[in-house]
């Protein structure tokens, strides 16, 4: 089975985001801030990371170089505002596999998650 880890800081997204996986069968385990998201990533080594750009604390960016260092596999869709551009550059130098501008299509998000992990034919 796969696992997911949503790391966002606004408690609405991350719940909308689980139930979202929930049909397809996917682990989900969801993270406010990038403390407890690498906590979650040296535990669950999850198959993909949806992450947050902005959040209280450490950036996405900063999240994901941590991420890079722990596990250097996973795969990693960044969740950014428009205004965030600069920030998105800096972490598709340290690889990202995608990434979607606030407010997003969950049913994108969805597809692209399950196409990356293999879970859906298109």
């Amino acid at each position: 089975m796969k696992n997911l880890l949503i790391v966002d800081d606004q408690p609405g997204i991350r719940l909308l985001l689980e139930e979202i996986f929930k049909p397809t069968g996917i682990m989900t385990a969801l993270a406010s801030n990038g403390k407890e998201a690498l906590e979650i990533v040296q535990k669950l080594n999850p198959d993909c990371i949806l992450l947050d750009m902005k959040m209280p604390g450490m950036n996405g960016v900063e999240v994901l170089r941590e991420i890079r260092n722990l596990s250097p596999d996973a795969i990693v869709m960044m969740m950014t505002a428009y205004s965030e551009i600069e920030l998105l550059q800096d972490a598709d130098k340290l690889g990202i596999d995608r990434h979607f501008t606030k407010p997003f299509d969950i049913f994108e998000v969805r597809d692209s998650v399950l196409k990356r992990l293999e879970l859906l034919d298109v």
